[in-house]
């Protein structure tokens, strides 16, 4: 398959500005990420594409290319060069944008150590909840394991008394550069694993890992309006960083249990509401389910399964704004059950008095004249 132009994948003009080709990669990796779209392909490759499309767009040289020979223009095996997306090294513009789409996801983890020094790890905890603490919002405490600073070493690793050496290998580098020919290659250092420092007498509590299992309490607030996936992020509360590296984040991850009575789309509500035979035919007054209390909703006569009514602003309140969403309720006329022969004898009287009228079955007349036309088509 033909590659899409850049500028149509990123949804851009060809005279777009630097700021505008990044503001719509922004919107465009935020919303494909694969993160945010677990097991879906489709997703994933929207991303890829987004990504690719802004990896040349936002290098001048790569983009002037582009615009002269398209794709052949940036793509190595056209004799691009190393300007084309298939090279390892993206142009510093698209790690900037990168860094300020996903700092706020994922903090700095992945960031190049210096000196030994790691940002503690993210941590994630899945937290159930019940569509009423969802609408109306909740604070709730959870108990989690993370990795802390010993309080023995004091995060150092080595055993109190004593300090951790530099490593001889790599000199404190925590690389070493290895020659394999022509090529000159850098790896982590296989004696100090990157660290720079080499520990001859362990902590005895941490065994030299600097850090030790704790469980903690946390107080989570949950905000009005939050939907089934969505994350609260606590800043810092992740894994204690190495060697006095900063700590990571806690991403809550909100799961909100199925509802007996509701289901939910955004911020509407839906539920499904039997209706009496006598009062759908008749027209009457019932009273409603909702997340506040109970409700009176009006039932007009002739009322048929399957319409639904709307109760506005009985739903959700917006997560960002003051509004709220309705409540979509759908009517499920109710056939009786268990009838006396009385009863049974009054209904046959009813359906004789309506048979075959147009006039008393309207949607029986409409279907049966749609099945004259799919037999005998004009």
């Amino acid at each position: 398959m033909s590659k899409r132009d850049y500028y149509e994948v990123l949804g851009v003009n060809r005279d777009a500005s630097e700021e505008d080709i990044k503001k719509s990669y922004r919107k465009l990796a935020m919303k494909y990420h694969p993160d945010r779209n677990p097991d879906n392909a489709k997703a994933e490759a929207q991303f890829k594409e987004a990504k690719e499309a802004y990896e040349i767009l936002s290098d001048a040289d790569k983009r002037a290319a582009f615009d002269r020979y398209g794709h052949a223009g940036v793509d190595p095996s056209h004799g691009g060069g190393p300007g084309g997306p298939g090279f390892g090294g993206m142009g510093g513009g698209f790690s900037d944008a990168f860094g300020d789409i996903f700092g706020d996801l994922f903090g700095a983890a992945g960031r190049t150590r210096q000196g030994g020094v790691y940002r503690g790890a993210d941590l994630r905890y899945n937290l159930e909840i019940s569509l009423e603490e969802a609408a109306r919002g909740a604070e709730t405490q959870i108990r989690i394991p993370t990795m802390e600073t010993c309080g023995t070493c004091k995060g150092s690793g080595a055993k109190p008394g004593t300090s951790p050496s530099t490593c001889a290998t790599c000199g404190g580098q925590g690389q070493v550069r290895m020659q394999q020919g022509f090529f000159s290659i850098q790896q982590t250092c296989p004696a100090c694993h990157g660290t720079g420092k080499t520990i001859s007498q362990p902590c005895t509590d941490c065994g030299g890992a600097g850090r030790t299992k704790r469980y903690k309490t946390l107080a989570v607030k949950i905000p009005a309006g939050i939907d089934h996936g969505d994350r609260v992020r606590l800043a810092g509360e992740g894994e204690h960083g190495v060697a006095g590296g900063p700590s990571g984040d806690l991403y809550v991850v909100v799961q909100i249990r199925p509802h007996p009575v509701f289901e939910r789309e955004g911020a509407d509500l839906h539920c499904e509401m039997p209706v009496s035979f006598g009062v759908a035919a008749l027209g009457g007054e019932i009273e409603i389910p909702t997340l506040e209390g109970h409700a009176k909703l009006k039932i007009p006569a002739e009322t048929q399964t399957g319409q639904a009514f709307r109760l506005r602003g009985k739903g959700i309140k917006t997560l960002r704004g003051s509004g709220y969403g309705d409540l979509m309720c759908h009517v499920t006329v109710e056939t009786p059950v268990k009838l006396t022969e009385t009863q049974k004898e009054l209904l046959r009287q009813l359906e004789a008095s309506t048979k075959g009228s147009a006039t008393h079955s309207p949607r029986a007349k409409t279907f049966m004249d749609k099945v004259r036309d799919f037999f005998n088509p004009a």
